[in-house]
């Protein structure tokens, strides 16, 4: 696995990342722990270096997890967690009070089995914290070596520049993909910018351009995916083209759908590194695999080509979901 930097920062990682939400949260019941250790170790023994997690994911468990899968490995790896919201639950709304991110970094220190965080990133903006006090709340930390990098999530341009005047800022993560490429207009060329790195989330569409989700897939009932307008059934089948043309191009090039959506987004800057997520060792084969393809500009005008004949249907969250994105 060759290695990536995350813009200037000097942050060094895997050049596909694993985003580990799914193991613990979001699409459906928990992995076995056992079962989640193995693909974790087998994600480092491929060489992932760079594992996400959040307090907000269980709350607490996939911390726990990574804290203990991880701890043979801790020096060979990467690991980024987020505060953000309260008591780590999204739908308590936001809390970035210095106290609390001081009081979330403690927290995680000791679940994750570590002595530092490696990536330090605000899961959304608070709306109610100015965003120069988070910022400064984090210096101080990086300066108690408790924690190494600053990262925001899904923040705006204004809130990177404010932030990143203070503490500069490693690394942005927000959802960026075949179809979901609004982060293009002006997050990227602010990134590029200040010198930022991008970590997007959600690379491969939450599932859906990998081709094994159609309008007849049913999810489990604690699948967050029930609540996302473009997975609507009527929606599932309508963006099912856009599956049809990625397979056809991933047919020329002897790959899968997944293998060039990842392929795609590692084309687009050399400071870009995705962060798939999988329950499933075959999966992370072949999302590793991803990682080997280069596209020419021939075949990325060919995917740019069919991406011009498509509009994809439905929203990416729900309504109430919108609302905490904080981007400003």
């Amino acid at each position: 696995m060759k290695t990536r930097q995350l813009g200037k920062s000097g942050l060094e990682v895997s050049t596909l990342g694993f985003g580990c939400m799914g193991l613990s949260f979001g699409y459906g019941p928990a992995t076995d722990k056992s079962e989640a250790i193995k693909l974790l170790h087998a994600a480092v023994e491929r060489g992932v270096t760079f594992f996400d997690t959040a307090e907000a994911y269980g709350p607490f468990d996939n911390e726990e997890l990574l804290g203990e899968a991880l701890a043979p490995y801790r020096d060979q790896v990467v690991i980024a967690t987020k505060f953000g919201f309260k008591e780590g639950r999204p739908d308590l709304g936001t809390d970035s009070r210095p106290e609390r991110i001081r009081e979330v970094t403690e927290a995680a220190l000791k679940r994750l089995r570590t002595d530092r965080i490696d990536l330090l990133y605000q899961h959304r903006v608070d709306p109610n914290i100015p965003i120069e006090d988070v910022a400064g709340t984090v210096r101080d930390l990086i300066a108690e070596g408790k924690v190494k990098y600053f990262g925001l999530s899904e923040a705006g341009v204004d809130s990177i520049r404010k932030a990143h005047a203070v503490q500069p800022v490693a690394a942005l993560q927000s959802e960026y993909s075949l179809w979901w490429r609004e982060p293009e207009a002006e997050i990227l060329p602010t990134l590029e910018e200040l010198g930022i790195g991008f970590v997007p989330f959600s690379p491969l569409g939450k599932g859906f351009l990998t081709g094994a989700i159609n309008e007849n897939t049913s999810f489990d009932k604690t699948d967050f995916r029930n609540t996302v307008p473009r997975f609507s059934e009527e929606n599932r089948k309508a963006n099912q083209v856009l599956v049809e043309k990625l397979t056809l191009i991933a047919a020329a090039k002897s790959a899968t759908p997944a293998q060039i959506a990842l392929a795609w987004l590692l084309a687009q800057k050399p400071w870009i590194v995705p962060i798939p997520g999988t329950t499933k060792l075959h999966r992370l084969e072949e999302n590793l695999g991803g990682a080997n393809i280069s596209l020419c500009d021939a075949d990325l005008s060919t995917i740019q080509a069919a991406l011009n004949e498509i509009e994809i249907s439905g929203h990416r969250y729900s309504a109430d979901a919108q609302k905490l994105l904080g981007r400003k």
